[in-house]
């Protein structure tokens, strides 16, 4: 039985927020609609919840931390992203709850997106192929922090409430509904990939699998290469 096909995410919007939890995290698929999007003049910053210090084993966490900021500087300029902000959270160790969310409102209110895009909050990437918690709990937190960023009398010292956001759209899901066409940015997507050289190195594996899964997902969205998000709505 074929899959299902895909709606085109709606594009009738200016500004993005990438909140994800590593370095690395938006270089995994979701990349190539952001070179897409910038292209077409829109605005797109990054959050990352931690600094990747622990992604590694043979580099100390302070040495591994400056060299994965790096990597994901250029690997963002790649796409068209100048703006990187890193939160500092433990990496390996991200919790949910109370601190993490309002550090996100307070990004929410600081760079007041009308999308946010995220990463797969859902315990599988699909079947059994386990999400580590690290997403899972950024993931779940960005939901909540949309809510909690609208509403002035939560986390009143994280800024003036935001109300704009539109929809959360999380890459990697294992139920996704919507999908960008990248067939035109699809190089900028694996270069930007490509970029993470420490960690390429560390974990072994080339980039061309991109090409592949984009041009899976390209035939459910009647393109020859896309990348799929399940889309929030709020």
């Amino acid at each position: 039985m074929s899959e299902p096909t895909l709606q085109h995410l709606p594009d009738d919007w200016d500004s993005a927020l990438a909140i994800v939890a590593h370095p690395d995290d938006m270089e995994y698929g979701a990349a190539s609609a952001v070179a897409r999007w910038t292209r077409q003049g829109k605005t797109v910053a990054y959050v990352l919840v931690t600094r990747g210090e622990t992604g590694i084993d043979s580099l100390p966490p302070d040495e591994c931390a400056l060299v994965r900021e790096a990597e994901e500087r250029a690997s963002a300029e790649v796409v068209g992203v100048s703006t990187v902000d890193f939160l500092g959270h433990p990496d390996g160790l991200v919790e949910y709850g109370v601190p993490l969310r309002r550090d996100l409102t307070a990004a929410i209110r600081r760079h007041r997106p009308e999308v946010i895009v995220g990463l797969n909050h859902h315990d599988t990437w699909g079947g059994r192929s386990l999400n580590m918690a690290d997403h899972r709990n950024t993931g779940l937190a960005v939901l909540d922090a949309v809510r909690d960023a609208s509403n002035p009398w939560v986390f009143p010292d994280a800024g003036e409430a935001w109300k704009g956001v539109r929809m959360v759209c999380e890459s990697g899901s294992p139920e996704v509904t919507h999908a960008v066409d990248v067939t035109d940015t699809i190089d900028l997507g694996v270069a930007s990939l490509e970029a993470h050289r420490a960690y390429l190195a560390h974990v072994g594996g080339d980039t061309e699998f991109l090409r592949s899964y984009a041009e899976q997902t390209g035939a459910r969205l009647g393109t020859r290469y896309a990348t799929s998000f399940e889309v929030f709505e709020f």
